[in-house]
């Protein structure tokens, strides 16, 4: 299968499922809002070593918010409910109860399963701290300097899938570098996907184990041009010498494909001989998400 001059590897991309949860997060203006979501999706890259990973799934004008003010929904994957939970407590309370103006609403409010959010960060305003319930939703009114820091007291929780990807390849640096921002900027308009690593790309795609004992992950050589001809296998197609990985995480196995397929077609170019996936023979992940199967039905 081609797009064009692009070649679409007859893989798979190998997901897994996680645990996620969906905040609205507003601010007095953009300003602060961005401020907001820089601290609160710092870290929160990858799950083999950050505590969830993080990104804004979407902004809110103010005429979606609940407060009439600029917001963002940030979604957070864990591999557990309890990892989730220990995440959302420590990022709010460290990253947005901290940021001037903001407020923090609950972005799941019809899910059963939930997890302390307000009902954490509560004690901080050390017996000052006020409730109060709106529509049957309860929120706490914690005193700060500049006024109150409004949250929701708990956030729904629910079942989500984690890494979807897709390799691009392309003829040089410049070009999968543009090829990738232009995926990233395509996905972002995917409801209910996020790109959790640093602008959306990944430029350390990893496998499944190492040869270092005590560690779960290591580089893919076989995507690594550096590497070409001195590993017994590459998956480098013969005109590429740049590859980058879009990792994409979502609510559920379409979201994650919808998302794939929309950045795929957003990548695909003259100088992207290829686009493949990364996949690690089913010890990851029970959700295959094949390339041209998703590109053929999107």
């Amino acid at each position: 299968m081609f797009l064009g001059d692009t070649l679409i590897v007859d893989t798979f991309a190998e997901a897994f499922r996680l645990r996620f949860a969906r905040l609205l997060v507003t601010a007095h203006d953009d300003h602060w809002l961005a401020a907001a979501l820089a601290s609160t999706c710092g870290y929160g890259t990858s799950v083999i070593g950050c505590d969830a990973e993080t990104g804004v799934e979407r902004l809110a004008a103010p005429d979606q918010t609940p407060d009439g003010r600029p917001g963002a929904f940030v979604m957070l994957f864990a591999f557990s409910a309890e990892a989730l939970a220990a995440a959302v407590a420590n990022r709010v309370a460290q990253c947005l109860l901290t940021c001037p103006s903001t407020a923090v609403f609950d972005g799941l409010p019809g899910e059963p399963d939930r997890i302390p959010m307000g009902g954490h960060v509560r004690f901080f305003g050390d017996g000052h701290e006020k409730t109060k319930l709106v529509d049957g939703r309860r929120f706490w009114r914690v005193p700060v300097m500049d006024g109150e820091f409004l949250v929701e007291e708990t956030a729904g929780i629910a079942k989500g899938v984690g890494g979807g990807n897709f390799i691009v390849q392309g003829r040089s640096q410049q070009a999968t570098l543009d090829a990738a921002r232009r995926s990233v900027a395509a996905i972002a308009a995917v409801p209910f996907t996020i790109t959790p690593f640093p602008g959306g790309v990944v430029r350390s795609g990893s496998k499944v184990g190492s040869r270092y004992a005590g560690l779960r992950a290591s580089t893919n050589e076989a995507f690594c041009p550096g590497l070409a001809g001195r590993v017994p296998v590459t998956e480098i197609h013969p005109e590429a010498t740049c590859c980058a990985e879009i990792v994409i995480d979502g609510s559920d196995e379409s979201a994650v494909a919808a998302a794939m397929a929309t950045g795929i077609r957003a990548a695909a170019a003259a100088d992207v001989p290829a686009i493949s996936a990364g996949h690690y023979g089913g010890k990851l992940g029970k959700f295959h998400l094949h390339l041209r199967h998703l590109l053929g039905s999107a």
